[in-house]
């Protein structure tokens, strides 16, 4: 009865609103790997019938509607958190699609694991957020708390089990299973001192401090694609109302602010922890006043034709996969929020080829420098038609 609930709800999940392709579903054998744990474990006795269960990186709903599916809220509703928007997103529109609209609250981590008995946890692929999660468990979740991490074991290291370890006292790799594997972690550890994240750290070489949440790309440091895009940050132009998309920790905001005065800049991003790092950021240099600091999806909030200049630096992976869908969707995002005459400002991984897609979207489109793996380019906003 439970495979056939499973995969019933499965069949059913979409992307929406992150990018959909023939190639990309919203569930992985990873979230039917660790509900299946879950279930062999309560029908076992080792999971409490009536504890909480909490849910962290749920992609699209797969965890947590499956908890639903399966009657498994004993204890009130699931918490869940999610650190991307497009997943807060998808999660709402997958349980409007299959009825399951109650029993879920979305929460910042801290509050989504608190006085848990049961974690699910996809795990992610950064040892620094492994550890941000790890830290919030063991610090807040209930006495005996039991944490299922399941990954693609293409994408596990023994330095996933080495985090769990610093803040479990078990850790019990299970059985792999289509090419997926559940960590079983529990016995946590009691923890002294202040969390492990956020963390700042001073660039001399941009004179700026830097904060990082665990979660957000390249922790404090500055990522080569991001560092050659600002060689020719002299030669970008100024702006009434610049945006960094796809902000990370702030870096761009807070150097095209420094360097433009009087410019407004909004630094956004689907990662909250993205955007806290570079609320933080701003507000460590000075800049706070300056810059605004929004989570959102592809700029959808922003109006159209608001603004003379995007920074971009986007990304080449969808979780785990390559795919150039989630930089054309920033592309388009930009062509639709620069006012004409505005600039997008985009580097790239060049073998990505993303510039016959800022001609046709944004116009006419130069490139400005190239190394051995980034291109830098400037398109110029067409007329609105």
């Amino acid at each position: 009865m439970a495979d056939n609930t499973l995969d019933s709800l499965f069949s059913r999940l979409r992307r929406f609103p992150d990018v959909e392709a023939a190639n990309l579903q919203a569930w992985d054998a990873t979230d039917r790997l660790l509900l299946d744990t879950a279930a062999e474990l309560r029908a076992g006795g080792q999971l409490a019938p009536d504890g909480r269960i909490a849910v962290v990186g749920d992609r699209y709903g797969a965890l947590t509607l499956g908890v639903l599916a399966l009657g498994w809220q004993d204890a009130g509703p699931v918490r869940v958190h999610e650190d991307l928007i497009t997943g807060e997103r998808a999660l709402r529109h997958n349980a409007a699609a299959t009825g399951l609209t109650d029993g879920f609250e979305q929460l910042p981590l801290p509050d989504a694991v608190d006085g848990a008995a049961l974690v699910l946890l996809q795990l992610p692929r950064s040892l620094a957020e492994l550890e941000e999660i790890a830290d919030a468990v063991a610090r807040h979740a209930a006495p005996g708390v039991v944490l299922l991490a399941g990954g693609r074991v293409k994408h596990m290291s023994l330095g996933m089990n080495a985090v769990l370890g610093r803040y479990f006292g078990e850790v019990q790799p299970q059985l792999a299973r289509q090419k997926s594997r559940v960590l079983l972690a529990r016995a946590a550890k009691p923890v002294d001192g202040p969390p492990p994240f956020p963390v700042s750290e001073r660039n001399t070489g941009l004179d700026l401090t830097v904060c990082a949440r665990g979660a957000v790309f390249a922790g404090t440091g500055l990522d080569i694609g991001t560092r050659f895009l600002l060689d020719f940050l002299p030669e970008i132009p100024s702006a009434r109302h610049a945006v960094d998309l796809g902000c990370g920790t702030g870096i761009l905001a807070a150097l095209y602010a420094r360097s433009h005065p009087k410019a407004r800049v909004t630094a956004t991003d689907r990662s909250a922890a993205a955007v806290e790092s570079a609320r933080a950021t701003a507000r460590a240099n000075g800049l706070d006043g300056r810059i605004e600091v929004l989570q959102d999806d592809a700029m959808s909030t922003l109006p159209d034709a608001s603004a003379e200049l995007i920074l971009l630096n986007p990304p080449f992976h969808l979780g785990a996969a390559v795919h150039a869908g989630a930089g054309i969707k920033l592309i388009e995002a930009a062509a639709r929020v620069l006012a004409p005459g505005g600039e997008l400002w985009t580097v790239f991984n060049s073998h990505l080829h993303y510039q016959p897609a800022l001609e046709r979207l944004v116009g006419r489109t130069r490139e400005v420098g190239r190394n051995p793996k980034f291109t830098v380019t400037a398109s110029v906003r067409k007329p609105l038609p």
